[in-house]
């Protein structure tokens, strides 16, 4: 009779161990997956912010990864980012920098180049007396070609002076319409993109450019990292001299 009574008590024992073992089990899985998850990182490695009445936005907001140098001092680097106006009415933004000489556009929203007004047509330029009167004389020029005085250039053609045709063209700051309830998305693979014009010093992985986008007097100041690669850079292979194998 008390064997008949022990048994049962162990095998009582052994299920309340078992079950407990498995709760413990449960709740440990559950531990390493909520862990893991808020130790993720987002694939987005841009930065996004906005207004303070969240009317315009800026999303992904990066400097396009080159490759592990970087941009070097007075080189250009191309920008991503995605430009939202959420208020009723259309914005005229506009973007400068304290990192690069000039914010400007590329792709198919650069603005086209401007006619330089000092490229007169060579009739125009060629024309007779400036003052609009003939030859007091009423005579021809003995030498049968037309007053020296009355000829805009002496050598007869009609080009700009070098001082005018050899000025260096200024760079436009960007300037973008956009819509009301609308959004652009600025990135070198959609045709249209912001870049910075001649950076001031060297930009590097890890580094950032500081940026300043004024819509229509709504300001939003931030800084722009260099965008992180979604691959990682290859490693070179290490040559080993002839000779030299595995095996000694």
């Amino acid at each position: 009779m008390t064997r008949s009574i022990r048994r049962p008590r162990r095998a009582a024992l052994l299920l309340g161990g078992a079950a407990t073992a498995t709760a413990l089990l449960l709740s440990g899985c559950g531990t390493g997956q909520i862990a893991e998850t808020a130790a993720m990182r987002p694939t987005v490695s841009g930065i996004n912010t906005q207004t303070g009445d969240n009317a315009f936005k800026l999303r992904n907001l990066a400097v396009v990864y080159k490759d592990t140098k970087g941009y070097p001092a007075g080189s250009d680097a191309p920008l991503e980012v995605s430009i939202y106006n959420d208020s009723a009415n259309p914005v005229t933004l506009t973007v400068t920098t304290t990192s690069a000489r000039a914010v400007v556009l590329g792709g198919k929203l650069a603005p086209s180049p401007q006619p330089n007004p000092s490229s007169a047509s060579p009739s125009a330029a060629g024309s007779a007396n400036p003052s609009g009167s003939a030859d007091p004389s009423g005579s021809a020029n003995p030498s049968g070609s037309a007053d020296p005085s009355g000829s805009a250039n002496p050598s007869g053609s009609g080009s700009p002076s070098p001082s005018a045709s050899s000025a260096a063209p200024v760079d436009q700051p960007a300037r973008i319409e956009i819509p009301a309830h609308e959004f652009v998305v600025l990135n070198p693979t959609s045709g249209s993109f912001l870049q910075l014009a001649g950076l001031s010093s060297d930009l590097k992985p890890g580094q950032s450019v500081q940026l300043v986008f004024d819509f229509g007097g709504q300001r939003i100041e931030t800084a722009a990292p260099v965008a992180i690669p979604l691959t990682p850079a290859p490693v070179a292979t290490p040559i080993v001299p002839e000779g030299e194998g595995h095996g000694g």
